[in-house]
């Protein structure tokens, strides 16, 4: 029999070599949202909260929920005593070397809630019987996919975002399930959606299993006998609290049109400035050359196209040439019809906390396929939570270095100046190496890949070196200045979307039948 893991001398060993790597990044690059945050800190400290989603004298308008800028006033009161000039509104593109230091250290520091989440879902998992090499545990292989996550490290720690810090409540709600305390995950859940909006990718999942795997107490078929009124209204109840606490103020205030507008702000457009890697990065590029082989077969006017504003790197709202337009309405379609078969599934043949992470995993991966506005950066809410299958089930390994290796590349443009590249190379090839090495030592029989899927994947080498070598160098490099990051968007969303498709398998086919924890 397999005994439930638990975490030994190694686990501190590896949160400490961790924390003190991310210190190595202090005075790495940081992008533009290094100056969002520091506004965001200048305007919850400096105005009353009646003016926190009101004030818009920088461009990086406060448009996390109340929970999070609550966080962003919490650290204020720390960051004063480094240097309080990083307070004043009026201060834009401030960045002193108390202000940098200052920052950096609120991330590593706040990651300690993601320590504490990889932790407890290391105990979740289950050891292999009597292994006694490091590199057999399950629960060592899935510390280092996640505390040494090479995307939670260049996204948070370089390029500078509290991933880590969210991504920590996310963890801990999916171990507090697979512990079966479900409240407690529904309360962190609660929470985590009143710190950044984006994990509503993931709520239908949520929301499902909990109704029909805790308000229901049957699990083999839906009976309203085993229907339990008390557990739907605790359920209810912490929900409400929770959002009470986040929005009642500004409820009261008659604010919430004004927060919910800064929230959901339609107006940004379908994609990105750097599409990300999903089904709208190929019908963009689907619609790029139908409208060019349309002028060369003189079936179109060149002048009655759109300006291509879409390969311009801006974030704006734009038209397609030959293919409909997507508007917000359709891609909610779209991904809600994505998501229907996971959610329908564990409705109607319910499979523990495991099979809820599965659905989760589907939720996260058709919201980053078919919504508006997607970032790269949210590729990350489907690669950590596989981690913990991954160390488990032989062919949900072989999905994770798939869809970790074309989800990480995808990162690779965020970090784009000279001194960053020695950076992303190393830090993404130590993980890689290690995923490949660890997940096929503990599932030792053969190869986790495809032929197909390893031609895929030595196809990103040639990607990487077109792009971050040859590139540079060529006279495109002024003329064609997207081209990087539409080639990198373009492959990278083949292996997305084909990682998406075996995920959907291995939920939907009668004979897996994940573990019950």
């Amino acid at each position: 029999m397999a005994a439930p893991a638990g975490t030994g001398s190694w686990f501190p060993a590896l949160a400490a070599g961790v924390s003190l790597l991310k210190c190595l990044f202090i005075n790495a690059y940081h992008s533009t949202d290094f100056e969002v945050h520091r506004n965001w800190l200048a305007v919850t400290h400096s105005l009353p909260v009646s003016r926190w989603y009101h004030e818009n004298t920088s461009e990086w308008t406060l448009d996390y929920p109340p929970l999070f800028a609550w966080f962003e006033f919490g650290l204020s009161q720390v960051g004063r005593h480094f240097d309080s000039n990083m307070l004043q509104v009026q201060n834009l593109n401030y960045a002193s070397r108390a202000t940098v230091l200052f920052q950096r250290l609120s991330v590593i520091l706040t990651d300690v809630v993601f320590i504490y989440a990889v932790r407890e879902c290391c105990r979740c998992v289950q050891e292999q019987k009597g292994s006694r090499d490091v590199l057999s545990r399950p629960s060592f292989v899935l510390a280092v996919l996640l505390l040494w996550n090479f995307g939670l490290l260049i996204v948070d720690h370089v390029h500078f975002q509290y991933n880590g810090f969210l991504f920590g409540f996310l963890l801990l709600s999916v171990a507090k399930h697979l512990q079966s305390r479900h409240l407690q995950g529904a309360l962190l859940f609660s929470v985590l959606l009143n710190l950044k909006h984006i994990y509503l990718y993931v709520a239908p999942a949520y929301g499902v299993y909990l109704l029909r795997s805790y308000c229901f107490t049957d699990s083999r078929a839906v009976r309203w006998s085993s229907f339990s009124l008390r557990r739907l209204l605790a359920l209810g109840s912490i929900v409400t609290a929770v959002c009470a606490l986040s929005f009642g103020p500004f409820i009261v205030m008659g604010q919430l049109p004004q927060v919910l507008s800064r929230l959901f702000p339609f107006k940004r457009g379908l994609c990105h400035a750097y599409w990300a890697p999903n089904i709208w990065a190929l019908y963009n590029v689907l619609d790029k050359v139908l409208g060019v082989l349309g002028v060369r077969l003189r079936l179109l006017e060149e002048a009655e196209l759109p300006r291509a504003s879409m390969t311009g790197g801006l974030v704006q709202e734009f038209q397609h040439s030959v293919l409909p337009s997507i508007s917000p309405s359709i891609t909610l379609i779209c991904t809600l019809l994505s998501i229907l078969p996971a959610v329908a599934s564990i409705w109607w043949r319910p499979r523990g906390a495991r099979g809820f992470l599965r659905c989760l995993l589907l939720c996260a991966l058709g919201s980053f396929m078919f919504g508006w506005h997607v970032h790269e950066k949210a590729v990350l809410l489907a690669i950590l939570p596989l981690s913990i299958l991954a160390v488990e089930n032989r062919e949900d390994a072989g999905i994770f270095l798939l869809l970790s290796t074309t989800g990480h590349y995808s990162l690779f443009p965020l970090l784009f100046t000279a001194a960053d590249l020695p950076i992303k190379v190393c830090l993404m090839l130590m993980f890689t190496v290690f995923s490949f090495t660890a997940l096929r030592k503990l599932h030792s029989r053969g190869s986790l890949l495809r032929q197909v899927e390893v031609i895929y994947l030595l196809g990103l080498v040639v990607v990487a070196v077109a792009c971050e070598v040859i590139f540079p160098l060529s006279p495109w490099r002024q003329r064609l200045p997207f081209l990087p990051l539409l080639a990198t968007s373009v492959y990278c969303s083949v292996g997305v979307s084909y990682s998406f498709l075996r995920l959907y398998i291995t939920l939907l086919r009668p004979d897996d039948k994940p573990k019950q924890p």
